[in-house]
């Protein structure tokens, strides 16, 4: 697995930080941040390495969602949403994001503040800057993130994890900047210590991203004989109505009911595919999809959240199935692409481009056409491979 910098040849570090340096100027940055903070900065190969390693890559849903909804992790979430509850319900008055929700994001993103990352932000994301993978995006955060210490809001040696995240909730530097509430009106905004200034500025991010008052994130549901799975996806919306004339009805068996407004929209996932559990999510599901893109992380989030305001299991039962490497990931694109089914450049790592490839082979072949890229679908592509 090649864990090194995906770099522009052309460029050694310190040449690229010196266009940084010309970017950050040109923004108002002052020379002295710029000099302290670059002053012997070297890349992070750590960084790298998680940057290719990440759990929502490799994991299928049971492995993921076992582990971070763990029972540990349900004991003290219901402990911290008991202890923080009055000061929760205050700021759901004003944002509309319930308790159980924000209390959900601080266990997956931090275990409730006991894992705020202890790597250098500024290394970490001059790292992922020099990286090509998504050099646009983090060569961004890394100025807004120079421009918050420029202006004291941050100390230049402010820690948080590989990805450039920080505080209890891991804002990068851009939700900082946009989203950040200084709750408790001390004159600085302290995502690691202050609970005022992490849960008003985690629920001013949710509401503005999304986030709709008295709304569920989704629900678990139950699917007919001979479903058409080509409308299992996130980009097929339908009412709840539609839905229920589709034979799709709630996990317990009961018919779908929605607080929603009547017009409102749904969509069905099935997150590792026909045999696997299947969920209706509704648009409070988008605003988690924009905290963190990853269909997994949203389901863990809803159903941690579900779990502390006390609702049961999921009834659907769990598949024992490995989970794939990135080589594997990377050998099903390369076969996709060579059987003229377009995943994109394989680079293992699972995305909509994969899916869609998995999807467009499965109805070629008369298979469940659910778009599910896990060990099943490897195991038919080495077959293919065969002949």
């Amino acid at each position: 697995m090649n864990d090194t910098i995906d770099a522009d040849t052309s460029q050694n570090f310190k040449t690229f930080l010196t266009d940084i340096r010309i970017k950050a100027t040109r923004q108002g940055i002052s020379k002295t941040t710029i000099d302290h903070v670059f002053n012997g900065l070297t890349p992070n190969p750590m960084v790298i390495r998680h940057d290719r390693n990440q759990a929502e890559f490799t994991f299928n849903f049971w492995h993921y969602i076992n582990s971070m909804v763990s029972n540990n992790r349900l004991k003290n979430g219901k402990i911290k949403l008991k202890k923080n509850y009055h000061l929760l319900k205050q700021i759901y008055k004003k944002y509309g994001v319930q308790p159980s929700i924000l209390v959900s994001f601080w266990g997956m993103e931090t275990n409730y503040g006991k894992h705020l990352g202890k790597m250098n932000l500024v290394r970490s994301l001059a790292t992922l800057s020099f990286d090509l993978r998504r050099r646009k995006f983090f060569t961004k955060e890394l100025l807004i993130l120079l421009k918050l210490i420029d202006q004291g809001k941050l100390p230049s040696n402010a820690e948080g994890s590989w990805a450039g995240a920080m505080g209890n909730t891991q804002f990068m530097p851009s939700n900082v900047a946009e989203y950040g509430v200084d709750a408790d009106k001390n004159g600085k905004l302290d995502l690691w210590g202050s609970k005022k200034d992490i849960f008003y500025s985690s629920s001013n991010f949710l509401k503005n991203i999304g986030w709709h008052k008295g709304e569920r994130w989704g629900r678990e549901v139950t699917i007919p004989d001979n479903f058409d799975f080509s409308l299992a996806a996130l980009k097929v919306k339908k009412t709840i109505r539609e839905w229920k004339s589709l034979g799709i009805r709630r996990a317990d068996g009961k018919d779908l009911l929605s607080s929603l407004p009547p017009l409102s929209k749904a969509s069905l996932i099935v997150p590792m595919g026909y045999k696997g559990p299947a969920f209706l999510v509704y648009r409070n599901f988008h605003a988690i999809l924009r905290w963190n893109r990853s269909i997994l992380y949203a389901l863990s989030v809803g159903y941690l959240s579900d779990r502390l305001d006390g609702q049961p299991v999921l009834i659907a039962k769990s598949i024992d199935e490995p989970s794939l490497s990135r080589d594997n990931v990377r050998y099903i694109q390369v076969t996709l692409n060579k059987l003229g089914f377009n995943s994109g450049k394989p680079d293992g790592i699972l995305g909509l481009k994969t899916r869609n490839a998995a999807h467009d082979y499965q109805r070629t072949n008369n298979l469940a056409t659910d778009g599910y890229v896990g060990y099943k679908l490897l195991q038919e592509l080495k077959k293919q491979n065969e002949h």
